[in-house]
């Protein structure tokens, strides 16, 4: 079962937050997550990790039509075991080699962020990161029109279908050069006022315009801004296989643009991805984390806030959002269950 939490703790006028909201509220969250030591380094914290990455290769291959469950993906990444006969070898390999590719795309950027006189991304990565997305695959499955001189991380040399009926990627001629640019201004500073998240969703849409490689381009794009992504502290933006049309919609509107709306979407993914994965595994059973980073299936963030309001969890409320441990959620779990008490049903008001 896929857990979908909503993510915005912050008290919101009626209505629809504004884009300005969204970014706050991912400040807000980038804020909690540095409290407790900031991003975790994915070789020392593989079990905080893990959850991403099987949510990332799951999601990532969906949008692009594999049908793989998740927990077969899940199964498939850790153990190597193959489950059921309802699909095909090549989605199997294909999340495979999503799955590796991603391993390494969070080591490299987790390790580059150490290193602030290079570049955050090089053409190294892009070719790294498409070479180990469709390699493997490509041995026994090679895309329809592959040419003989087109490789895995290797850029295309023929033209290929429009993308959209208004929008056709640039001749081969020129996607090395495209490239280059794309690589020069993606490393370069925001532009002033310009949101950091607002700024990568316009790098996405514009790698995906130029769509350098012969097939692959949707899931290497995604890895690229995974990369950035952590790069600048931030865990992956999962993209989730239900919000496909959202996203494709997002991402033509950056073509004509606009790049708010994609990083509206990336902006609310990434705030999930600190309170769903981040916060939960790292923070103590007595550090005091927002609602919304102790939500799970059992109990949503809404529940729990609703609990804090009528003082049945206890709670602190600083500046519109609640705060609450571990253990005080276990406590007022265990409060639920006929039959047991529960030690103190008087909430904690901070100023």
């Amino acid at each position: 079962m896929e857990l979908k939490i909503d993510t915005l703790d912050k008290v919101m006028p009626r209505g629809r937050p504004t884009r300005q909201q969204v970014f706050e509220s991912l400040d807000e969250a980038r804020r909690d997550l540095s409290i407790i030591g900031g991003l975790p380094e994915p070789t020392v914290f593989q079990d905080v990790w893990a959850d991403i990455w099987i949510e990332e290769t799951h999601n990532s291959t969906a949008i692009e039509g594999n049908t793989l469950r998740r927990k077969q993906v899940q199964l498939l990444l850790e153990e190597g075991v193959v489950t059921g006969s309802a699909h095909e070898l090549k989605e199997w390999m294909e999340a495979k080699a999503y799955g590796e590719a991603a391993r390494w795309t969070y080591d490299g950027a987790f390790r580059s962020r150490y290193r602030p006189d290079q570049d955050k991304i090089t053409e190294s990565d892009l070719r790294r990161i498409h070479q180990l997305t469709v390699e493997s695959v490509w041995v026994h499955f090679p895309p329809q029109g592959l040419r003989s001189d087109e490789s895995p991380g290797a850029y295309r040399t023929g033209d290929i279908e429009p993308l959209r009926p208004d929008l056709r990627p640039p001749p081969p001629s020129v996607v090395a050069s495209l490239v280059s640019d794309w690589i020069a201004e993606t490393n370069e500073q925001p532009p002033e006022h310009c949101h950091i998240i607002e700024h990568l969703a316009e790098r996405h849409a514009a790698f995906e315009r130029i769509h350098p490689f012969p097939d692959g381009n949707g899931r290497a794009g995604r890895l690229v801004l995974t990369m950035l992504l952590v790069q600048h502290g931030y865990p992956p933006a999962i993209i989730y296989k239900g919000e496909r049309k959202r996203y494709l919609s997002a991402l033509q509107r950056a073509d004509e643009g606009d790049p708010g709306s994609l990083a509206e979407l990336l902006a609310r993914s990434v705030r999930e991805g600190i309170y769903r994965f981040l916060m939960p595994n790292l923070a103590g059973p007595l550090s005091v984390v927002p609602l919304a980073g102790l939500a799970d299936e059992e109990l949503s963030r809404a529940a729990l806030v609703g609990a804090a309001q009528r003082g049945r969890l206890k709670a602190n409320k600083y500046g519109g959002s609640w705060y609450s441990t571990r253990q005080w959620v276990d406590e007022y779990k265990e409060s639920r269950h006929p039959g047991r008490s529960f030690e103190s049903t008087q909430a904690t008001h901070g100023p």
